[in-house]
């Protein structure tokens, strides 16, 4: 049985036109997405693009083929997570022994004294419903400079890493078994700064011939320079030295491309990046919607520059 038959209620979405034009790839205001591959499917899980007050819940997409997506409306909100009033952020995931965790952060914390950061919730299936694993942030302070902002979670063997950060700082830590904590490094510390060159917000890591690729978001997320750049390193820890920009905006497209994620064909060597982007007819800076194009590198595993495009992607079956 597939694992969408089993999701009540469902509403099917597909792409907004034809198949040429699967840019963006489902319809409203959407933002910082996750993709991640579930059950031999495909995975978004994004921010509800809105004034901080509304972003009081989260959304998922799920699609076999990239371009036919299904909805999952409030997956968790902010009546679950009662220590959330608002401004519910850019959504990780992953999965482990059956459950599947959620960690996002929330309420725009701008000291140590406010309530809020990253939190994290638990389900049984991918499209939830979520509930709030700890009844409080699983960071709720500062570290190194760092906003609790914009985790990513990174598996390598049998190690979780969170990457995190705003305000042009990005912190790791490794994760306990349940994800309730961390554990501290050989050197005592719990919270790594690896802050790369122009460091803004949205770390993300995958894994590739051996070699990690560390990336992120530069530039103000409203304006023109809004971008995505990456290292290569050959330890998930770093050091990160920035190897230039692969993702950024195209005046005969749209505008403010950013804060992305990766996707992997699991057929085949076939990557695509799924990032939020602005339509040239919108100002407002919630104003942003989801898409994917492909990811490619050159002989030397180095990220070729990324065209974004109206026409997206179309899912390769070949292996």
């Amino acid at each position: 049985m597939k694992l969408k038959k089993l999701f009540l209620p469902i509403f099917l979405i597909s792409s907004f036109c034809a198949l040429s034009q699967n840019n963006p790839v489902f319809p409203g205001w959407y933002a910082d997405p996750e993709g991640i591959v579930f059950n031999d499917e495909y995975w978004i899980y994004p921010t509800y693009s809105a004034p901080y007050e509304k972003q009081v819940f989260l959304d998922a997409f799920s699609s076999e083929d990239l371009v036919s997506w299904e909805f999952h409306h409030r997956i968790i909100d902010t009546s679950e997570v009662k220590w959330a009033k608002k401004a519910m952020w850019a959504p990780a995931i992953i999965s482990k022994e059956d459950k599947y965790y959620l960690f996002f952060a929330a309420n725009d914390i701008q000291s140590d004294e406010e309530l809020g950061g990253i939190g994290v919730a638990v389900a049984d299936q991918p499209q939830g419903p979520f509930k709030d694993l700890l009844g409080e942030p699983l960071i709720g302070k500062f570290h190194n400079g760092a906003q609790p902002i914009d985790q990513f979670v990174f598996k390598d063997g049998d190690d979780y890493y969170m990457f995190y950060g705003g305000w042009k700082h990005c912190n790791v830590a490794k994760m306990n078994d349940d994800f309730t904590g961390f554990v501290p490094f050989e050197d005592g510390t719990t919270f790594k700064e690896v802050t790369p060159d122009k460091y803004v917000e949205g770390p993300f890591m995958f894994k590739r011939s051996g070699k990690y690729y560390f990336m992120w978001s530069e530039g103000g997320w409203t304006g023109p320079d809004y971008s995505v750049a990456y290292a290569i390193a050959d330890s998930p820890l770093g050091p990160f030295k920035r190897v230039g920009t692969i993702l950024k905006q195209d005046m005969d497209i749209a505008t403010g491309a950013g804060h992305h994620s990766v996707i992997k064909n699991p057929e085949k060597d076939e990557y695509f990046i799924v990032y939020h982007r602005r339509p040239l007819t919108e100002t407002d800076g919630n104003s942003r919607v989801t898409c994917i194009d492909e990811m490619s590198f050159d002989e030397n595993g180095h990220i070729n520059p990324v065209k974004i495009t109206n026409e997206g992607v179309v899912l390769s079956k070949e292996k």
